[in-house]
């Protein structure tokens, strides 16, 4: 098997994140396979806050021991996890780390997701989305682990671990996806069980009639409406494809899909880090181009969230000032 990105000065970043999100990937399928087909119907969350707790558990463990002094921003932290009341939904998220950690108790396994509760940035951190797409993995489809390296503001490596995306959008999951990227070395895609990592590439069209958008399922995350008037000012026939989480980055980064917009509902509403980090860095590096919707390229050194952008334009890089200038000329707020 070879080792993601040797070449570069984040060759142990790039290696130990690929196999953090393997691992989590792994357990996130465990749980996911093993749901209630009624789970969604019952309004039940369990399922994906054991698995969201396990991945965040084991990715934090490696990091922990792989980078001591490196703080980690997520979303999640253990408080919940050890009140009384929540003592059988601990003991499941334990059960699920010790099928790869045999030994841990429930306080080390609450101890490791501590470590990926932090809010405040720093000159080098990494940020953490145990599992981005909680719907999408309560119906049974894609969801995605994302994890990146910010130094001074920017993603320099980036681990995406997409378990239900196979080596084509109309395939069986097989052994799932996993793309790594790393600053100025290249985007590559793997499996989560394993072998040698191959190039992605955008696509290279360049031309909006046949521009493939890629959406969001869940219509709360972005304006549905605005990308329909984006997609009919542009010509657009093609079909979309609609995914949950940052799997969109996966599809636009090997050329799936062309374009994912993420508009704004609010002009008052800034995305967080973590469900974005990742996913940009996979697809510049795949030759793609990522920005907010005035064209501004996305800053990850202010907190937690994206506070000094609004909204965010993905595209194969070729169709980006299209897609900029079908966005200002429709007047979208925040576009100026």
């Amino acid at each position: 098997m070879s080792a993601p990105h040797a070449a570069t000065p984040y060759a142990r970043e790039a290696a130990v994140a690929l196999e953090a999100v393997r691992r989590a990937g792994h357990l996130c399928r465990s749980v996911q396979d093993g749901l209630d087909p009624g789970v969604l119907q019952k309004q039940d969350r369990s399922p994906v806050t054991v698995a969201d707790f396990g991945s965040q558990a084991l990715v934090c463990r490696m990091l922990a021991e792989a980078f001591p002094d490196d703080p980690v921003i997520g979303e999640e932290n253990a408080d919940a996890l050890r009140q009384p009341d929540q003592a059988a939904l601990l003991e499941q998220v334990t059960g699920h780390v010790r099928a790869q950690h045999p030994d841990v108790d429930a306080a080390t396994v609450c101890d490791w997701i501590d470590r990926g509760g932090r809010r405040e940035g720093a000159p080098r951190f990494w940020t953490l989305d145990p599992i981005d797409g909680t719907k999408g993995f309560l119906r049974g489809e894609h969801y995605a682990v994302a994890l990146a390296l910010i130094v001074d503001g920017a993603p320099v490596v980036a681990a995406l671990a997409c378990p239900n995306l196979g080596p084509a959008m109309d395939a069986d999951r097989g052994d799932g996806t996993v793309f790594t990227a790393v600053r100025g070395d290249g985007t590559r895609r793997w499996t989560l069980t394993g072998g040698d990592g191959a190039p992605a590439r955008v696509s290279d069209l360049a031309r909006t009639s046949g521009l493939r958008f890629c959406q969001s399922v869940e219509a709360a995350h972005s304006s549905h409406d605005d990308a329909a008037r984006i997609a009919e000012r542009l010509g657009v026939t093609a079909p979309g494809v609609k995914v949950d989480s940052q799997v969109k980055y996966g599809t636009v980064a090997r050329g799936d899909a062309d374009a994912y917009l993420r508009l704004p509902k609010t002009l008052e509403y800034r995305e967080k880090i973590w469900d974005h980090a990742a996913g940009a860095l996979v697809v510049e590096e795949a030759g793609g181009r990522v920005s907010d919707i005035a064209g501004r390229p996305l800053d990850f050194g202010r907190g937690y969230q994206l506070e000094g952008n609004l909204g965010v334009i993905v595209t194969n890089g070729h169709l980006h000032q299209d897609v900029l200038a079908a966005v200002k000329a429709l007047g979208i707020p925040g576009s100026a």
